[in-house]
């Protein structure tokens, strides 16, 4: 059906988000903690993860306080939220504190692949840990 588009690209066409990190609907659809496994292997055994669909892309990450708004700075010049939660809550170092970093993007392996380089580079030189991604998307 040639010049159909989804719900979502319409309401991105007038401006409005298709979703947002706040949504209530969200629920986590791809999970990617093992750094071994590739981000395309995390997302074919994905059951509940629609392609065509836009989601919250959420890395988990834990950081020392004092480097916390430095690396917000730098996230946020790529459309990034930096808020404390996480996997760190329970697998981080205890000087270190959880956060994840959230942005809502359509997912593919390429880029969640270098956003999780990208956010494991981050946390090294911030002298911190990274745990992986996750992606959530709205289930209702």
């Amino acid at each position: 059906m040639k010049g159909i588009r989804p719900r979502w690209a319409a309401r991105r066409a007038r401006g409005k988000p298709a979703i947002s990190v706040d949504d209530a609907e969200l629920g986590v659809v791809v999970t990617a903690f093992d750094e071994t496994e590739a981000a395309s292997a995390a997302m074919a055994r994905a059951e509940l993860w629609q392609p065509e669909m836009p989601a919250v892309l959420r890395h988990h990450l834990a950081l020392p306080e004092r480097s916390i708004e430095a690396a917000r700075s730098v996230l946020a010049a790529d459309g990034w939220e930096l808020r404390p939660g996480g996997r760190g809550a329970e697998h981080a170092a205890p000087d270190l504190t959880a956060l994840v970093a959230l942005r809502v993007q359509r997912l593919d392996a390429l880029h969640c692949s270098q956003e999780g380089s990208r956010m494991a580079g981050l946390a090294q030189r911030h002298g911190g840990q990274s745990f992986g991604w996750d992606a959530l998307q709205r289930l209702g």
